[in-house]
């Protein structure tokens, strides 16, 4: 690209997400006077994706309440919305997006296409099956707790799994979580993280099956039990399954983008010259902790979308890097659940308030002589705290010196 940006008419953003809307506000914002169009293959206006696995589920809150663009919000933004269509194709070479199989031209894009769920092999067009992805989704989830006793069975005890399982509890339902590594969230927390996640399920009566995958869904035309690979069956009416999620990147095949689990970007959000991308399907080196990453979280699709926007506006010299500290919250039961930074399960960890006991607490991940993450229960000051160290680069030591003094 050259130094200097030429006169930039029209942004097309596709993907009519958290990320994608944020990064029409952004270019408003900052008085982008031009054409914005924000594309989206669901035939929903933006909404709130954490809401439909908790307060949505639950049945606590209404469709209106997750909205993210209010009518006097959007026609403030000036948008060409269109929405229940889907990008087919690009040419970055050529400056074209195909919308439905049409052949459109662009100044610059924004790539906000998300993900989509896993899926169990062989469940396809079986009732009772379900995956947590969209407001649809959780509509037909919630339709089916409320529709009488369920035995549900969720399989996969990540943050999502672990969510649905904590609201499929509060309808009464028995629940079964399926979880094929040792321990839940092992790989991200560590084991003795993991266990106290764990303990929490079990405190409020989830049958917790860890080390254990699913070899069969079975039923005639609709979900009657789940076969796991120990020979066990457990019956079931309803099954949901989190085992993550694939980035929305098919449409892109043959487009020149590099495409490796997610849209590969630079360390500014520059995918090719004039295309950015943001939030779940975004992958990009962060200069934080020299790692390539695609979050999945709900920050970072905020402030990724607001950074890439910006991106599309400024020369190679004037752009900076999107270096985040990954955050992320979860609630589940009555616990609040905060992570912040970047562990790994072998990180040494430190409890700094509270106890494992208790299942209320926070602890600091550390490797390498510096601070990587925070992990806290029912402890968002401290969480908070030490996420301010974490942007602050602090070393290992001083974090303990910092819990020292808060005794």
């Amino acid at each position: 690209m050259s130094d200097e940006m030429p006169v930039r008419d029209s942004v097309t953003i596709v993907g009519a997400s958290l990320a994608g809307l944020r990064a029409a506000e952004t270019l408003r914002r900052d008085g982008f006077p031009g054409r914005i169009t924000l594309i989206g293959d669901e035939p929903h206006a933006p909404y709130d994706r954490p809401p439909l696995s908790k307060q949505l589920l639950a049945g606590d809150w209404e469709v209106d309440r997750i909205s993210l663009s209010p009518t006097e919000r959007m026609s403030g933004l000036d948008l060409d919305m269109r929405l229940g269509q889907r990008a087919t194709a690009l040419d970055v070479s050529a400056h074209t997006i195909d919308i439905e199989g049409v052949a459109e031209g662009y100044d610059c894009l924004l790539i906000a296409t998300g993900a989509r769920c896993r899926t169990l092999p062989g469940t396809e067009g079986l009732a009772g099956v379900h995956t947590l992805r969209t407001l649809d989704d959780s509509i037909a989830i919630r339709d089916a707790l409320r529709s009488g006793p369920r035995r549900v069975v969720v399989v996969g005890a990540g943050f999502i799994g672990a969510e649905v399982a904590a609201t499929a509890v509060g309808y009464g339902a028995p629940v079964t979580m399926v979880e094929a590594l040792p321990v839940p969230m092992g790989r991200v927390l560590g084991d003795t993280v993991g266990d106290v996640v764990a303990g929490v399920h079990v405190d409020n009566g989830v049958d917790l099956r860890c080390g254990v995958g699913v070899d069969e869904v079975c039923g005639a035309g609709r979900v009657e039990s789940v076969r796991l690979s120990d020979g066990t069956v457990v019956e079931a009416d309803l099954v949901v399954v989190g085992i993550g999620v694939i980035p929305n990147t098919d449409w892109l095949d043959g487009s020149g983008l590099t495409v490796d689990d997610g849209v590969l970007c630079d360390e500014t959000c520059l995918a090719a010259p004039d295309v950015t991308a943001a939030g779940d399907v975004a992958r990009w080196p962060n200069p934080r902790y020299g790692e390539v990453m695609r979050v999945e979280h709900w920050d970072n699709a905020v402030e990724q979308g607001a950074h890439a926007a910006r991106r599309l506006t400024l020369s190679d010299e004037e752009a900076e890097p999107f270096s985040p500290v990954p955050w992320f919250w979860s609630d589940q039961y009555d616990r609040k659940v905060q992570l912040a930074g970047r562990p790994r399960p072998d990180d040494e960890v430190s409890v700094v308030d509270g106890s494992f006991e208790e299942r209320r607490f926070a602890a600091i991940y550390g490797r390498d002589g510096r601070l990587t993450a925070v992990f806290g229960m029912n402890r968002p000051r401290q969480v908070m705290q030490y996420k301010g160290l974490l942007e602050r680069g602090a070393s290992w030591s001083e974090a303990l010196e910092f819990a020292e003094d808060q005794i």
